[in-house]
Order: C-alpha cells, then structure tokens, then sequence
C-alpha cells in the first residue's frame, strides 16, 4: 500500500490526481475517471482564469459546478494578478465554491506566456511570491497547491527557486511536470528534476507529472524520484480506466490492470458522449463535444480509417452506438497502446514580453490580458 497523500484536510488515498485539462476536465470526464476509481483519487476541475471567476463570467460558472458526488471539489485557478487572485480565492472561500485551489503555473501556450503568465511566470520570483501570498491569506482554511514546469527553458530553470517561495508562502504542495516551456509536450518529460525538487523542498508533498502512460509508469516515477504522488494527464485520454489501473497498483493487486476489450471501451464512449450532453443539456452538443475524443479510445484497435472519419462527425447517441456496433467489438486490448496521445509538440521557442529575462526579480510588464481562457501545464 503506498502513503497516503494530505492536501490540507484532504487524504488522497491512493496518491493520484486528474490534472486539469482544457475542453476535457470537465465534470462528466471526471465522473467517469471517478467510477473507475471507485471514488478514490483528486479530481481538479478544468483551469479556470481568475478574472472570469471573479466577473462571474457564465462559461466559466457553469465549469465550476460539481457533482454532488465530487468530494473533496477541487478547482484550479490561472491568475497573473495579486490583487485578481486574492479576490478569486476568497470568493471560492466565502462562497463554498471548493474545498481545494490549485494554482496553475505551467501552461506553455504562447499567447499565455507572450503576456507573462503561465509557465513563464515563476521566473519573476517577487510576482509569483505575491500571488502565492494572496492565494493563501485569501483561502482561509483552504489548501492552495501549485503546478508548473521546470521552468522557461534550459537555460532558465525555475523550480527550485520556485519551490522554496512555495513553502515559505504557505503552499500545502506542488505538483512539477518534468518539461520546461519550450518543451511543450516534445521529447521527454525529466522525472530527475521531480526528484531534485522533492529533495529542496521536503517540508510539503512534491506530485510528479509528465509520461504517465500505464499505472507501471506511476509506480516507477513514485520509486525513482520519491515523489509523494502522481498527477496524470494525457495519459488518461480515451483511457479514464486509467484510475482503476491506478488504484489497483497503488494497492499492490497489479494483476487487476484493466484490458478491456473493444466492446467495453465502445461502451465507455457512449455513457461519455451520454454524460456530456445530459451535461451541456443538449444530446447533440454533447456528442459534438465529445467527438475530440473518439482517436484516443480507439488508438491501437483495427478500425478503418473511413469509419474512423464516419465516428468523429457523428451527431446523436444513436448514430454514434450504430456506427460503433458496426465494428469488431470482440477485439482484445490492442498490444502497445498505452502510448503517448495528445499533444506531443516539442522544441518551440516560448514567446515572452520584451525584456522579460533581463531581471528575474522585477514585476513590471504583466497586464490583465495576460489572464486569457486557456490552459494547459
């Protein structure tokens, strides 16, 4: 059995975590992750930008809203302003809008870090000190965590340094995908620096995150750097079974790895485009939504590519389950398809402000346009 991992209140037994992703963390992908787990495991919301919550913005209302079942409710916050992430975080207090706030400090998309946020802010060590100090004064008895990246890139590193800020400002843990920004989701993601900073920073729970592909891959990342748990993301695209595998390895029983075969997983895609449109509250919009995810359920199994064209245009739930009913649903788990899927870009040049490296202490230059809605990490 491995430790359980504490986020303030919050015993997240096994130490796994959903990590936000945008267009996907949504409430039903959630639930689905959450069955597979048996309830077990953190499950964060999609990123949400400070300035949309605190203008009440209504997208961004309604993807804050959790199922009754979700507990502990955890939302991440995107900010780039003191001042916006105090506000944010005490509405969420006062409000009871969540019993966890994880801050985002990784997203590598350019027109984040072209403003200064994102993965290219904790190189300002005064501006993300202020923020950190906002969050957790504002949060009251909530625990406030973080996620970022190494840093901007190789000659720019900023966890360490970043680390250290996070523990004196009060920062319940952090979690560190092993790339740097001009990574993006390219090459490989460096668990040795998840290591490092466990090693800086052993006050509070280090999450490592990055090339979680299988639950054999969490269990190595846990054994090779120490980390106290394991944040996954594109790993569990067209995967939510992903959190039963997880459990079950984290429990010792990795004979209980799910391979399910086509006929489950066909199974899995109608409850999901199900669960969106009861969701969004139109079937139809549901199953658009739900389109994106049709390459990664089927990755690895024997399906042609016109019916593979034919599954991502569909537009109801009873076209979707023909077209699915139309393959071999008695194939087996397909070897070697616990690959990479997702985003696998890499080697980008990370678009900054004029002049943004030249001091890593001054603030100056992060505007509140810097607060776009988007995410990543």
């Amino acid at each position: 059995m491995s430790t359980p991992l504490q986020i303030g209140p919050h015993t997240v037994q096994p130490p796994v975590v959903l990590a936000p992703m945008a267009g996907i963390t949504n409430a039903p992908f959630r639930t689905l992750c959450r069955e597979f787990s048996g309830g077990k495991g953190l499950f964060v919301s999609e990123m949400i930008t400070t300035r949309a919550l605190v203008e009440r913005n209504e997208k961004t209302m309604q993807l804050i809203h959790f199922d009754a079942s979700e507990r502990p409710r955890s939302i991440q916050l995107y900010g780039v302003d003191p001042a916006t992430v105090g506000k944010a975080v005490r509405m969420i207090a006062e409000e009871d809008l969540a019993d966890h706030i994880d801050l985002n400090f990784g997203c590598p998309v350019p027109k984040v870090t072209r403003k200064g946020g994102g993965s290219a802010l904790p190189y300002k060590r005064h501006l993300l000190r202020a923020i950190l100090r906002e969050a957790v004064s504002g949060a009251g008895e909530l625990p406030v965590t973080m996620k970022m990246r190494k840093g901007i890139d190789d000659d720019h590193i900023t966890h360490l340094d970043a680390g250290r800020i996070a523990v004196e400002e009060g920062v319940t843990a952090i979690a560190l995908h092993g790339r740097t920004a001009a990574q993006h989701y390219g090459g490989t993601a460096d668990w040795e620096a998840i290591a490092r900073l466990k090693e800086h920073v052993p006050e509070i729970p280090v999450l490592g995150n990055g090339d979680i592909w299988s639950a054999e891959d969490a269990l190595r990342m846990v054994r090779e750097t120490g980390c106290d748990g394991v944040v996954v993301g594109r790993g569990c695209l067209g995967r939510p079974w992903l959190f039963a595998d997880l459990v079950a390895a984290f429990e010792g029983r990795t004979r209980d790895i799910a391979r399910p075969a086509l006929r489950e997983v066909a199974d899995v895609m109608v409850r999901h485009a199900t669960l969106l449109g009861e969701w969004i509250g139109d079937e139809a919009r549901g199953v658009i939504d739900f389109r994106k995810h049709v390459a990664w359920y089927l990755k690895g199994f024997a399906v042609g590519s016109e019916m593979r064209k034919r599954l991502a245009i569909t537009s109801s739930l009873q076209e979707l389950r023909s077209g699915l009913d139309e393959l071999d649903l008695d194939q087996p788990w397909p070897a070697g398809a616990d690959g990479p899927r997702g985003r696998t870009s890499g080697n980008n040049r990370v678009v900054l402000p004029d002049g943004w490296l030249k001091d890593p202490y001054d603030c100056a230059g992060v505007g509140e346009d810097a607060e776009l809605d988007t995410s990543g990490g």
